[in-house]
């Protein structure tokens, strides 16, 4: 029997704060926690109007919770974390998503997806790093270019970064691109989870293989590797989807699970996650369920993800009922 989630709807909605924040015009995506005293911080990732020739980009923002009841809003950021990348950039059109670190009581860390336009497709992605003084309010890049970028094995869509430190190592999951498919003249990128380890959070040493083994189909889509320790074991909450015709309820995206006794090798057990679409369609989770973010706040475990259109509308919570286990 799989894990029980009891689903708290919708708890941010970003059309909601969007006064004096043009650039928080929709989405609410990625969300990622970071624990204070008082408050849980939620990082997410928005999006201003497209500009005059239907163009998207990506910002970076976060909300704060009331730490005692996490319904509660107390705070929403004012500003972005990050600008955008300098001309030419690797992050010049986005930063989407963020995952964040507290390295001591003075720094905290946040690994990010940087987005740039291409020709032939229509995005390329490599992953940045970026430090906070002012307990994560705001953040200064380590520098103009990725910290894991492309390479023989990754040629492309480094991106979807969740960073953990288990046993002073730093372990960075992430997704990277497999190929690019054509479907229905457009450009459609597939992509699987890796992992990246590292001393210091700044040079990393990749795994160069596949996580997680496709399930649904050859081509399966995977991203947002979330890992939890918990009772003994290593816990990873993700989403995948179908290559193709995944915009709506039958490829979407859905949450899998799977389990690991060093974080390194993954057993893979999807009905064990226990959380999937609603049986209406018209909730806010009836087409999809994506980019899960899984944590434990004072003896209850949690999980923040997306809804339909991939968190158009904002990010959803549920809340475990029970104990976080293995199958």
């Amino acid at each position: 029997m799989g894990l029980k989630w009891n689903k708290q709807g919708l708890v941010f909605k970003s059309s909601d704060h969007t006064n004096g924040r043009d650039w928080l015009n929709a989405f609410a995506q990625g969300p990622a926690t970071l624990i204070f005293d008082d408050f849980v911080r939620v990082y997410f990732s928005c999006r201003p109007a497209p500009d005059e020739n239907g163009m998207f980009v990506s910002y970076s923002s976060f909300v704060d919770f009331d730490r005692k009841d996490l319904s509660k809003i107390i705070r929403v950021s004012d500003n972005q974390i990050l600008p955008l990348g300098d001309l030419g950039c690797f992050d010049e059109f986005g930063t989407y998503p963020v995952s964040v670190i507290r390295e001591n009581d003075q720094s905290i860390k946040a690994y990010y997806g940087g987005w740039t336009r291409c020709e032939s497709v229509p995005f390329n992605v490599a992953i940045g790093c970026a430090q906070s003084f002012d307990n994560g309010a705001t953040f200064e890049k380590m520098g103009q270019g990725p910290i894991i970028s492309y390479s023989p094995d990754e040629p492309f869509i480094m991106s979807g970064p969740k960073i953990r430190k288990f046993n002073d190592l730093y372990m960075l999951y992430y997704i990277a691109g497999k190929k690019w498919i054509m479907h229905d003249g457009r450009a459609e990128p597939v992509y699987t989870i890796r992992l990246a380890t590292s001393k210091d959070g700044v040079s990393w040493t990749k795994e160069n293989r596949e996580l997680i083994q496709p399930r649904i189909e050859d081509d399966e889509c995977q991203a947002s590797p979330d890992v939890i320790f918990y009772n003994g074991q290593y816990h990873m909450f993700f989403c995948y989807r179908k290559s193709r015709d995944y915009r709506g309820k039958n490829g979407g995206y859905r949450i899998g699970y799977a389990h690991s006794a060093d974080g390194f090798t993954w057993t893979r057990n999807d009905e064990h996650a226990g959380i999937t679409i609603s049986n209406d369609e018209g909730d806010v989770d009836g087409e999809m369920v994506a980019y899960p973010h899984v944590f434990e706040l004072d003896g209850q475990i949690h999980i923040f993800y997306l809804g339909n259109g991939v968190g158009r509308d904002g990010f959803c919570w549920a809340t475990l009922d029970g104990d976080l286990t293995c199958p």
